[in-house]
């Protein structure tokens, strides 16, 4: 137990307080301090609690680290659940969304974003990335608009700067109007990283960058892309092996499957996390494991898809860390952490048994997972001294939760469904008694359908 001599914030009398921490400690009856944005302080009943500018009383409730989003498309809520998309598989979802996406602009980029960081507030996430590669010409600075919504939201944010650069005439799926030629993505990338990079350890916005997959990207701007990032000194991200259809695109179009695709443009390092890693081989497995390449788990998103059911336990074992991710909302729909770590909870037990999948192990994904696939062990996804000030009051009351008396960690995912009481983002709460802090979103929700109506009267 340590504690501070005056706390900012002190959470205290907790069911459980799951630290998460290397220890992996519960703590029944337990509270946690913090102070200057940093936890200062986690401890049980016999411990001498320290004073603090506010108390909140978590008596009912399970406190864990704030969850932690590997991969996301904010925008994609401005075209949530749209039907003539809903037939198909990957390819053809994304020919059918690309011409609405085009008509994306700051005020899209900001509105989505704010939306879409709140949705993910109430349900307890508190540090999100996101894959923004859809730029259209003319369209403004689409990612710095992103970031004020999370600065104006006090939301951790790992925004990347993605990109598309090989169109339909050039073998891709992307029209020509959103992609960019490689020179400009790159210094555009390089320009960002100037702009809002924050490398001190309890940053609140980073930047990766993310060219947007093999089958609309070139070779050369993968490859360029990783010397980018080497120099820069920042961590890659991308699509890979998410669909059977993409495994024959590399081997029609690279004589390689998307492994070995990623292999050959320098993107094997522990530098590199990738969405959704659905169909890997045995072989491959092994191999990303071997280099600590990251994986982001997007369950609902690959069922809604009709994509597959990734390797997670296979993935982890050999060593690839392993994070949650909601996808974005024209796929997953309802961006929940909570309703991702449950999947996730019941796709393991569906491939592998009953046993092999709990709900520590899902809360262990959806925190210290995805800080290990942002290069942040230590820093996010932990209750422990030192790290982000990030954490979530879960309620376990009312009819959902009577009889689920042993154990209020499985009891957090097989019973619900459950939204955060309070989430907390480098101590300041960011929801309250489960009602966003933020005075803006009833004006912003209003901008958000003006919006979403133009750019869905696109088709």
């Amino acid at each position: 137990m340590e504690s501070p001599v005056r706390a900012d914030l002190l959470i205290t009398d907790a069911e459980l307080v799951a630290t998460v921490d290397d220890a992996r400690r519960e703590i029944a009856g337990g509270w946690v301090a913090v102070t200057g944005g940093a936890i200062s302080g986690v401890g049980g009943p016999g411990d001498h609690t320290p004073d603090a500018v506010r108390t909140i009383d978590a008596r009912g409730c399970l406190v864990t680290p704030g969850l932690v989003n590997t991969h996301h498309h904010l925008y994609q809520n401005l075209t949530r659940a749209f039907a003539p998309a809903l037939t198909g598989g990957l390819f053809d979802w994304l020919v059918t969304l690309y011409p609405l996406w085009a008509r994306l602009d700051e005020e899209a980029a900001y509105v989505s974003a704010y939306v879409g960081l709140t949705e993910l507030a109430l349900g307890g996430c508190t540090t999100s990335t996101d894959h923004l590669y859809v730029h259209p010409r003319g369209a403004g600075d689409l990612i710095a608009a992103e970031v004020a919504a999370a600065r104006d939201l006090g939301m951790r944010s790992h925004f990347t700067r993605g990109s598309m650069s090989r169109s339909v005439k050039d073998g891709g799926l992307p029209p020509d109007s959103v992609v960019q030629d490689d020179d400009e993505i790159l210094a555009e990338s390089e320009r960002l990283v100037a702009a809002h990079h924050d490398r001190t350890p309890l940053a609140m916005t980073r930047i990766a960058l993310a060219p947007c997959s093999p089958f609309s990207v070139s070779t050369s701007l993968m490859s360029r892309t990783a010397e980018l990032a080497e120099r820069l000194d920042v961590r890659l991200h991308t699509h890979l092996a998410e669909t059977q259809d993409e495994n024959d695109f590399c081997l029609s179009q690279f004589g390689r499957r998307p492994v070995d695709y990623l292999a050959d443009v320098g993107w094997m390092s522990d530098r590199v996390w990738l969405a959704h890693v659905v169909w890997p081989s045995a072989e491959e497995v092994t191999r990303l494991g071997a280099a600590r390449v990251g994986a982001a788990h997007c369950p609902s998103s690959n069922m809604i898809l009709g994509s597959g059911l990734s390797p997670v336990a296979e993935l982890r074992v050999a060593g690839a860390p392993v994070g949650l991710g909601v996808d974005g909302s024209s796929s997953a729909d309802s961006a929940s952490l909570w309703l991702e770590a449950r999947t996730a909870m019941l796709q393991g037990k569906l491939r592998h048994g009953a046993g092999s999948m709990s709900a520590r192990d899902a809360l262990e994904i959806a925190t210290r997972g995805g800080a290990a696939c942002l290069g942040r062990t230590g820093e996010i996804g932990e209750l422990s001294v030192g790290a982000c000030g990030d954490l979530v009051v879960w309620p376990l009351t009312g009819p959902a939760f009577a009889g689920a008396l042993s154990d209020p960690v499985e009891a957090w995912l097989r019973c619900g469904p459950v939204a955060a009481l309070h989430t907390v983002v480098g101590g300041r709460l960011v929801v309250e008694d489960g009602v966003p802090v933020h005075s803006g979103l009833d004006e912003q929700l209003a901008v958000h359908r003006r919006v979403s109506g133009a750019m869905q009267s696109a088709l």
